[in-house]
């Protein structure tokens, strides 16, 4: 596993497991938390594993009119705000990517989306509040697992722009 500008490059058949591998393997404190329980949504995650809906993340695949992707890394229980996203990303729109756009891209299926590792270089941002917290649960490859690491090794792994990507208000659609 290599370290690139962008991303983790990770093999063309990913696994949690090889995606733990790959991080520690470049020096990165992870861990693997899986639950006998599908972790189909932030609540349900911060229960399975016993922390606080804050503590969770979710990984959002955006695609502008273009074709370009844009990852969105956002603190479980906020809403990106998809015009604030496009105007980071230099763009007019943005709409949520394709399941089949997700796996492709991504290597990861929606609903275990990782924060790091992926098949193609994503540009990616991270809300601000997510870098605030010391350690963070994301998607870990299946709706049975979590990938626990530092936000802070999230931005490095990717080299994620820092940003405020949430709606200012709850209801404010993804």
């Amino acid at each position: 596993m290599t370290i690139v500008a962008r991303d983790l490059v990770t093999p063309s058949e990913f696994t949690p497991g090889s995606l733990i591998e790959a991080l520690r393997n470049a020096g990165f404190d992870v861990e693997l938390v899986e639950s006998d329980l599908p972790m189909r949504s932030v609540p349900a995650a911060a229960a399975a594993i016993g922390v606080s809906q804050g503590e969770i993340i979710k990984t959002l695949l955006f695609q502008d009119k273009e074709g370009q992707f844009v990852r969105a890394i956002a603190a479980g229980p906020d809403r990106v705000d998809r015009k604030r996203l496009a105007d980071l990303a230099g763009t007019q729109t943005l709409s949520m990517a394709s399941a089949e756009a997700v796996l492709s891209v991504t290597g990861w299926p929606p609903g275990g989306v990782a924060p790091v590792g992926s098949r193609k270089p994503v540009r990616t941002f991270v809300d601000e509040r997510v870098v605030a917290c010391v350690v963070v649960y994301g998607g870990g490859g299946t709706e049975y697992a979590l990938l626990r690491m530092a936000p802070a090794d999230i931005v490095t792994i990717t080299s994620a722009t820092v940003a405020n990507l949430t709606a200012s208000s709850i209801g404010e659609p993804e």
